[in-house]
């Protein structure tokens, strides 16, 4: 779950917040994205799902705004051991996530997660 501060702001229409985030050693990421379920970003989860991304987790919410919020967890498995993806597949995927954020409008940060946050 990502944690807004309010549901009041958007970042594009249908997102409040994104992070793409790598369980360590932070070679394969997760995408994970808090929406508006009431207006749901389908060009943006239309992008994913059509370059392999699976929708592995959705989970809705009342935020203490009294918004509403689905988060969903996206998921691209690689063919480098334990599905992990290989460095030219992590270039080709990290592409393919900068453009489909990009052409709403949200610049992606990449970020490892701490080993008590991606096990937890």
């Amino acid at each position: 779950m990502l944690f807004l501060k309010s549901t009041s702001v958007t970042k594009a229409p249908g997102i409040y917040d994104v992070d793409i985030a790598a369980k360590p050693p932070g070679k394969t990421f997760g995408v994970y994205i808090a929406t508006d379920p009431d207006n749901p970003p389908t060009a943006v989860i239309a992008a994913l799902k059509a370059a392999g991304f699976e929708n592995t987790h959705s989970s809705g919410y009342t935020h203490k705004d009294r918004g509403k919020v689905l988060d969903l967890h996206f998921h691209k498995d690689g063919t480098d051991l334990f599905k992990g993806w290989k460095p030219e597949e992590n270039a080709a995927n990290m592409a393919i996530i900068t453009k489909v954020f990009g052409d709403v409008g949200i610049t992606i940060t990449p970020r490892v997660m701490s080993l008590a946050e991606a096990y937890a």
